[in-house]
């Protein structure tokens, strides 16, 4: 009963923060991109690198906030300029003329409220929480509460990440499944006995703290969970593009990843 009741309250909150995260309207001027983004690059890094550039440049950005493929399909469908995915590339994709421009490897955190006394977690009790075999956060040296998974929709990069790299492709067993991938910070953030999953900068709330993974923080070497963020467009970028990637991709671009808790990508792929 006492998990029925906090499953019904943690949906109606779940409702409410789907207002929160509608696309951001667009500002048209005499030179506009059209960029579709994915929801956790956009909370992450974008609010800070958009202004930035307009701010430098004059040049406004029309940004649609979505999931990653849904990015991809907007400038394929020649709805958008450019895309920003925190999923790779398909191979298909560039034998097609799709150009892709890796700008940031991010560490994909897992959360829980902040008021929650558990810290640390081992890969192997992730895999048991995710999967339904771990229950109670007394398990695990917490109160005798129960643990509320929440996940965001199954086409996010953000679940389709953590499926495949902390999951190990194992069925994830959630109560709750979010609108877009950053629904599930509000969720956390509202709801003391909840756990998720997200991109580090994306995470960076308050109310929110991420969890060490044995023993290893997410902006920490070694941490062993992580996502490429990428820049995609139809061709190799030009023009306004070219200037809006190359901008992101500076000196300036890179601090504010940084400060924002993202690693500039430097060659090295997730494994």
């Amino acid at each position: 009963m006492k998990r029925t009741l906090l499953i019904i309250l943690i949906i109606c909150a779940m409702a409410l923060s789907v207002s929160l995260i509608a696309p951001v309207g667009s500002v048209r001027a005499e030179e506009v991109i059209r960029y579709s983004c994915s929801a956790q690059i956009y909370e992450a890094l974008e609010k800070t690198r958009i202004e930035a550039f307009t701010q430098k440049t004059g040049i406004k950005i029309d940004v649609r906030v979505c999931s990653s493929p849904t990015a991809v399909n907007l400038l394929m469908s020649d709805i958008s300029d450019v895309a920003a995915t925190a999923r790779r590339l398909y191979p298909r994709h560039k034998e097609y003329g799709y150009w892709e421009t890796p700008f940031a490897k991010d560490p994909l955190a897992v959360i829980v409220n902040g008021q929650n006394p558990v810290t640390d977690i081992t890969e192997e009790v992730i895999k048991e929480i995710f999967s339904g075999g771990i229950s109670n956060w007394n398990e695990l040296g917490g109160p005798d509460e129960p643990i509320v998974v929440v996940v965001p929709r199954k086409n996010t990069a953000a679940y389709k990440n953590f499926s495949r790299k902390p999951m190990s492709r194992q069925l994830i067993a959630y109560d709750l499944m979010g609108y877009e991938s950053i629904t599930v910070v509000e969720v956390v953030r509202a709801f003391p006995w909840s756990i998720s999953f997200i991109s580090q900068g994306a995470a960076r709330r308050e109310g929110v703290k991420t969890l060490r993974v044995n023993g290893v923080a997410p902006m920490e070497e070694n941490y062993p969970y992580c996502q490429v963020f990428s820049f995609v467009t139809h061709g190799k970028p030009s023009g306004a593009v070219k200037e809006f990637i190359d901008h992101l991709l500076s000196k300036e671009g890179k601090e504010i990843m940084k400060k924002r808790g993202v690693n500039p990508f430097l060659g090295e792929e997730c494994e």
